[in-house]
């Protein structure tokens, strides 16, 4: 069992990584109320699909320009700085959000402009979070690290849209919103703790010539690459979020809308708590293929039920399999990428996780708007199986990634140990 349970030792070990894991924590639970008050609110003002699909397509341009120029900060500002002053900016926004809701006629337009500029200061926010890791935490530590961010994360998405549902339908969209605004100021408190986290000693000034520089390294290699497709081919083929609140009505389950937001997290969690195998497994491209394909089997499946419980099920396997897949990506990126392209990867690997689902939400929206919401899920889950298996055959260093023999890894892990 002691292999199996997820190892807290980096928050007893590291004092800066503790108060990072509680800041995020905190602003996790606020920000996932808005992310279930935000559809909810454009439900009630559109009763439209594609209004609703809308409010993450907003988001793909500032989350793809700011993405990688947060990656460019990251490498060559002070990252704890750089996340303080994001997560302020956040907190003006959702200000926003709360007086517009408490207009006698939200302005839909403004909802839209808010979504889009939270989706570019997560862009310029969540380089420098992720890679500060490296920084704050031992090499050996960092798979587990990475599991206890993924933990804090699964417990925002569980507890936080249940908290919101709840909220929302008893009190009000705008009672919603002051929650995430109070996360942010206990976030901010928390965050004033972290210690600095100067640029290394390497970086340069941000420039398109280092912007290229990073995306030539992702590029050369396949391994690495391959995190990327596997997991954007994942989310834009078989991402349903944006159905949810329509999916909830269509079984008769209005009232269990936080539910199908918390199921994917709920098997999330699971493979997190039991996490502990992560550390003594090699083979991580074959884990991110299989998990990716287990991603699509249970979202088709899940589309073809109308029964609540057993929709919750599957999209609970489906959030256990993506799991699975963030867990060896985050542990190749951490554990292959030099320091001082550590920011720029992060840039590039914040497109590769969130503008998938983005654009599989506006997928999702399009084609029920065309045909039916249950063939719009069914139909992703397929093709993602199929567009994951043609992937993986044209990416043999992928495949055969193994952590002990990966040059990149070896390299990595000696120039740690020279520094101890």
């Amino acid at each position: 069992m002691s292999r199996l349970t997820i190892d807290f030792a980096p928050l007893k070990k590291y004092r800066d990584f503790r108060y990072l894991w509680f800041s995020g924590l905190i602003s996790r639970l606020g920000s996932m109320i808005t992310y279930v008050a935000i559809p909810f609110q454009i439900k009630e003002l559109t009763n439209s699909y594609l209004a609703v699909g809308l409010s993450g397509a907003v988001e793909l341009a500032p989350l793809i320009i700011f993405g990688l120029y947060g990656g460019l900060l990251a490498d060559a500002v002070d990252r704890k700085k750089m996340v303080w002053a994001t997560e302020a900016g956040a907190l003006g926004l959702s200000s926003i959000l709360l007086l517009n809701s408490l207009r006698d006629r939200p302005s839909l337009v403004l909802i839209y402009v808010v979504a889009g500029l939270f989706a570019a200061v997560d862009g310029m926010q969540r380089p420098s979070a992720d890679a500060i890791l490296p920084r704050i935490v031992g090499h050996a530590d960092l798979p587990s690290a990475s599991a206890l961010m993924s933990l804090r994360s699964q417990f925002g998405v569980i507890v936080g849209p249940a908290i919101g549902g709840i909220i929302i339908s008893t009190v009000s969209v705008s009672a919603g919103y002051i929650a995430d605004v109070i996360s942010f100021v206990i976030s901010l408190i928390f965050l004033w703790k972290v210690g600095s986290v100067p640029p290394n000693e390497r970086a340069e000034k941000p420039s398109l010539a280092g912007l290229f520089e990073g995306l030539k390294y992702a590029i050369s290699r396949q391994d690495l690459l391959g995190t990327y497709v596997i997991d954007l081919a994942a989310m834009f083929f078989a991402m349903p979020t944006a159905l949810f609140p329509f999916w909830a009505d269509q079984i008769g389950s209005p009232w269990a809308l936080g539910f199908f937001y918390a199921a994917g997290t709920i098997g999330a969690l699971i493979v997190t708590l039991t996490s502990g195998w992560v550390k003594s497994y090699r083979f991580h491209g074959r884990a991110i293929i299989w998990a990716a394909i287990g991603w699509g089997a249970a979202i088709a499946c899940a589309g073809l039920l109308h029964s609540l419980p057993l929709v919750l099920l599957f999209l609970i396997l489906a959030g256990g399999s993506d799991m699975v897949s963030a867990l060896f990506r985050g542990t190749i990126w951490n554990q292959t990428i030099p320091d001082e392209l550590r920011g720029r990867l992060a840039g590039i690997e914040l497109l590769s996780y969130s503008v998938g689902p983005l654009a599989g939400q506006l997928r999702a929206a399009s084609m029920a708007s065309a045909t039916s919401l249950t063939f719009s899920v069914t139909s992703g889950g397929v093709i993602c199986i199929i567009a994951v298996v043609l992937l993986a055959s044209f990416l043999p260093k992928l495949r055969r990634y193994d952590v002990q023999t990966n040059e990149f890894a070896v390299h990595e892990r000696k120039k740690r140990e020279s520094l101890n």
